[in-house]
């Protein structure tokens, strides 16, 4: 089945450890969930998505590094998962070295768009999540160039909002300079824990400085989310009944029912 132009989305933050990953393997699978085919691209060199989506090292030869830096056929990238809906291109190790290749490069901005060309012109998926390395290096750069908007995970504590202006910025300057179309999609507050109360205060500043851009939906501090990854499952399999697993589910609820109202946030009026 076509779909229409696939949705790519940049999950991004220059902060390591505030649930990113966690975040674009059980987005990408509550998605799919749905019954919205979902391509999760693996753009990390730590390969923390493909772990987290049960493929192990050995069963990473060919993916994003081959498919964008090397010019193997897309087909020959994508993997499906055990997830109905969910296909990966998975990070082989090869990706670490990359960000020394891009320097080098004409078009070094330019390369994953360049690369998801065919499937936005045959589309296959409904979305494409990117999940990026913990930095706004050349890799990162890429991804908010073939990206149509980003979600930012915010982690529930101290210094948290502090970075995130970096990103913010990174945003106006690729959509100045690069990709006039690149938007906000939105922020997603992870790891709140209602028993503390840095948790209601970093919460409560979000919404105060980014307003509609934080989604309702919050993501909890959940020991079965910590503990999903290193079973090779995203949360919503190894404990669909959990509260993480429930959040995820509620936020790609939230997500269609805003991208279906047209609520796009505008990079232009992102507050800084």
């Amino acid at each position: 089945m076509a779909y229409p132009r696939p949705r790519v989305l940049a999950i991004a933050n220059q902060k390591g450890g505030v649930g990113k990953t966690t975040t674009a393997v059980n987005l990408a699978t509550a998605l799919a969930a749905r019954g919205e085919p979902v391509l999760l691209i693996d753009f990390d060199p730590q390969g923390n998505a493909s772990t987290g989506l049960g493929m192990n090292r050995e069963q990473r030869q060919v993916g994003t590094y081959q498919g964008v830096f090397n010019d193997r056929p897309l087909g020959e990238t994508l993997h499906a998962t055990s997830i109905p809906n969910l296909w990966l291109m998975p990070a082989e190790d090869d990706l670490g070295g990359a960000e020394v290749e891009l320097a080098g490069l004409s078009r070094r901005e330019f390369c994953l768009r360049d690369t998801l060309a065919s499937l936005r012109a045959k589309p296959t998926f409904a979305f494409i999540l990117i999940d990026c390395p913990p930095s706004l290096g050349l890799l990162t750069l890429n991804a908010l160039v073939a990206a149509d908007a980003v979600l930012v995970p915010l982690q529930c504590e101290f210094y948290a909002l502090e970075g995130i202006s970096s990103l913010i910025r990174t945003i106006q300057s690729v959509r100045r300079s690069l990709n006039p179309g690149l938007a906000l999609q939105g922020v997603v507050l992870t790891m709140f824990d209602r028993r503390n109360k840095l948790s209601e205060a970093v919460a409560s500043d979000a919404r105060t400085h980014f307003g509609d851009w934080v989604y309702d939906t919050v993501i909890p501090r959940s020991i079965r989310v910590s503990e999903a990854p290193s079973h090779g499952k995203p949360v919503l399999l190894y404990d669909f009944r959990s509260a993480g697993a429930q959040a995820y589910v509620e936020l790609a609820a939230e997500l269609l029912k805003r991208d279906a109202a047209g609520a796009r946030a505008d990079a232009a009026r992102m507050p800084l």
